[in-house]
């Protein structure tokens, strides 16, 4: 599943993000999700996203529901 709508995305999931710095590269950044940034209930590039660990990035993939 990907992370471009936001009702598929919730705190406590496993999900692997795209970091702004990462955004030409692509690298992913795997993490649990803290908070929701996004407020529409769906984005192009993925749901924005903070994890538990403070970063902040787009949701390219949800790992585990």
């Amino acid at each position: 599943m990907d992370g471009r709508r936001r009702s598929d995305v919730r705190p406590g999931l496993r999900v692997s993000i795209v970091l702004k710095k990462d955004q030409r590269t692509g690298k992913l950044t795997e993490g649990i999700v803290g908070d929701i940034l996004t407020n529409s209930p769906a984005h192009p590039h993925g749901i924005k996203v903070r994890l538990k660990n403070g970063e902040v990035g787009r949701v390219k993939e949800i790992l585990d529901d």
